[in-house]
């Protein structure tokens, strides 16, 4: 049987994901993405946070260039990786991105595709697509640009300019540095408060945050529904009482 590429852990309110494939520092194959799905379907099914990480120093160093170099049109055209990646960022619940070492390629992509993104110092953030004759397909065309800007993104996918962290931080793609033993450790602090609001609460704010455009209907509506919720209620009686938000 073929060794796992994730490990999983599962805790009440959250999932920790890490990328492991030390071989191929952390390279994102076929049957990553596969394992992956699984994870989705899963958080799908039972809403939680999600933290991605990677093992050995290395968030991911792009996608298997060996699967790359065999893939044609037909494969191109089911998105293989942009599937997923889009499937990652409709979760219902927040996702972090705890980034040690190169997110690089498809690593960057998948990187992007979560809500908040935190980073050691050795971070290293890129796009090298267009020289080996491709481009960035599984988001980065847009995604990145939505993160940094138009003139970076295009820095990054046309010239081909890595972001380091100081980089990264200063352009608002990360929210925190942190030494790499304190990394994943600052990532569940930001989940532990996360995890401290409404999951309700959470799981429309982020809806409503990622729907395009933005309309004041879609506010009220969302709105709407917590206002009757059995949560809202208790956390405002707890405010009243003296407690805290």
């Amino acid at each position: 049987m073929p060794e796992a590429c994730l490990t999983v852990e599962e805790l009440d309110d959250r999932v920790v994901v890490t990328l492991r494939r030390p071989e191929a520092r952390n390279a994102i194959n076929a049957a990553m993405v596969r394992e992956l799905h699984d994870v989705c379907a899963d958080l799908e099914e039972r809403p939680r946070l999600l933290l991605l990480t990677g093992g050995g120093g290395v968030f991911a160093a792009g996608a298997d260039i060996g699967e790359l170099r065999e893939r044609g049109r037909d494969q191109a055209l089911q998105g293989i990786n942009s599937r997923l990646f889009d499937r990652i960022a409709r979760l219902p619940m927040p996702t972090v991105a705890a980034v040690d070492g190169y997110a690089l390629g498809g690593g960057a992509e998948l990187a992007y595709a979560c809500d908040i993104r935190l980073a050691s110092p050795a971070a290293v953030f890129g796009n090298p697509e267009p020289g080996l004759g491709i481009l960035a397909a599984a988001g980065a065309c847009w995604r990145l640009r939505d993160l940094v800007g138009a003139s970076v993104a295009k820095q990054v996918l046309l010239a081909g300019r890595r972001l380091d962290a100081g980089d990264a931080l200063r352009l608002g793609l990360v929210a925190e540095v942190v030494s790499a033993g304190e990394l994943v450790k600052q990532a569940h602090a930001l989940l532990d408060r996360m995890a401290r609001s409404g999951p309700l609460a959470l799981r429309l704010t982020k809806l409503v945050a990622d729907a395009p455009g933005g309309h004041p209907v879609t506010d009220d509506l969302a709105q709407a529904i917590l206002f009757e919720s059995a949560d809202k209620q208790v956390r405002m009686d707890a405010f009243l009482a003296g407690g805290r938000a």
